[in-house]
């Protein structure tokens, strides 16, 4: 391992603590390095400013949560959802994805959650519900296409987009594992896929 990538992980790991305990805002550059041995020069070196280093922490996890989600979606999107039929735990692949890249970056989605106000992530919630009610619009829209007299429920998709996000914030609040996380979580994703199925759309007045 050369010294600047070693340094480079101290930083990193340095970083996290003090992200965790004080909040983004809050948290020391000079505390930072001078637990490892460095200077704040070294925070410029390897990552900019203050913004990039949060971005070294959490970064990967990010793009981890990112990409299951984007499976997700891209295999959804192309589902014949006027056939489909709710079975229960169909959708436990996903939540175990998901619980998986929360549990193994715990710190991380802390600091994300609960730690980033005043930098680039603040508003990771928010991206977060846009992303996703962006995705099930499209989802919705195929839906409609499929099913004579209906239209999209775009009040309604808002909604549960929030409950999905909020059900795996309390998750991530009051379940300390990934067992007792699939536990809670399973039955409430099998609960909002019904929601989902049954109240993404909405009867076309406009039709009728």
């Amino acid at each position: 391992m050369s010294d600047n990538h070693e340094s480079r992980e101290r930083l990193i790991e340095s970083a996290k603590r003090e992200f965790l305990e004080k909040g983004f805002a809050k948290a020391s550059l000079r505390k930072i390095t001078s637990d490892v041995g460095l200077t704040t020069g070294a925070v410029y070196f390897f990552f900019g400013d203050k913004n990039g280093l949060l971005e070294g922490v959490v970064g990967v996890a990010v793009q981890k949560l990112t990409s299951v989600l984007e499976e997700h979606f891209s295999h959804d999107t192309e589902s014949d959802f006027a056939a489909y039929i709710h079975q229960k735990g169909d959708h436990n692949d996903l939540a175990e994805a998901i619980v998986d890249v929360i549990y193994d970056n715990y710190d991380e989605m802390m600091i994300l959650l609960y730690r980033s106000a005043g930098s680039k992530y603040e508003n990771f919630v928010d991206v977060l519900i846009n992303r996703l009610d962006s995705s099930y619009i499209v989802m919705a829209e195929r839906f409609a296409a499929m099913v004579q007299g209906k239209r999209v429920n775009r009040k309604m998709l808002h909604w549960l987009t929030h409950m999905q996000i909020n059900a795996f914030l309390h998750m991530v609040e009051h379940e300390k594992d990934k067992k007792s996380a699939m536990h809670f979580i399973g039955p409430v994703m099998d609960l909002l896929i019904k929601a989902w199925m049954e109240y993404a759309l909405e009867d076309d007045t406009e039709t009728m």
